[in-house]
């Protein structure tokens, strides 16, 4: 699973490797960070990242790459860290001090489908890159689709109300998001977990019902940045 691509030099390179070894079964993902921001984000250093935010060429190169179907994936990458501890106290706005990561999940969705539908995405194909693809690959075998058998995972979902993305309304504590300001088109208005109403109109409702999966089968991890 080649993680993180991130730049039109990343994906040719992993589509080099698909080519060079055709009897490995790769896989290439790519980020909603990766997909939505690039090096003139005016959100600075809340967009630092490892791989980092890209120019936008690289960014309508990810994009083609998602159109022509040779990503398998977008994820979240969500890796949160408070704004305190995000910006140096020393030097808060040298962002060579700022740790790397942020929060996504919240707009997994409604980033792709805002921006993808400008590219002529369908429904399928945005529900394959983050439901389907990922939790047949991982070994999440009752996720991933509606059918007999698939745990009611569902979100209900506006495609036509348009948002600005708003840390202050966000449920997250993180505290900032690197896509604030940003205007985005389709919301999750309600969330099922397993059929049970969790989120409901901008509130969370009920205590936390999540659970440990295990899957039937392990796989090598190698990641852009060269780890396994």
């Amino acid at each position: 699973n080649l993680l993180h691509l991130s730049s039109r030099k990343a994906v040719e390179a992993a589509l080099m490797m698909q080519a060079t070894f055709p009897h490995i079964n790769f896989r290439r993902e790519v980020t909603v960070g990766h997909l939505l921001l690039d090096v003139d984000a005016p959100t600075g250093k809340w967009a630092k990242v490892n791989p980092p935010i890209r120019p936008r060429e690289d960014v309508e190169y990810l994009w083609q790459a998602v159109l022509n179907r040779q990503i398998d994936w977008i994820v979240s990458d969500h890796a949160c860290c408070s704004a305190e501890k995000k910006a140096s106290s020393q030097d808060p706005e040298n962002i060579w001090l700022a740790k790397s990561g942020f929060g996504g999940t919240e707009y997994l969705l409604s980033g792709v489908f805002s921006e993808g539908s400008k590219r002529g995405m369908s429904y399928n194909h945005i529900a394959e890159l983050l439901s389907w693809n990922p939790a047949q690959r991982y070994g999440l075998l009752e996720k991933g689709d509606i059918a007999v058998g698939y745990d009611a995972d569902l979100v209900l979902f506006d495609p036509n109300e348009t948002f600005v993305v708003r840390a202050s309304e966000s449920e997250s504590q993180q505290g900032y998001t690197p896509f604030e300001g940003m205007e985005l088109t389709g919301k999750v208005k309600s969330t099922f977990l397993r059929g049970n109403l969790i989120f409901d109109n901008g509130e969370v409702l009920g205590s936390p019902q999540g659970k440990y999966l295990s899957r039937p089968y392990g796989k090598t991890v190698i990641n852009s940045r060269g780890g396994f």
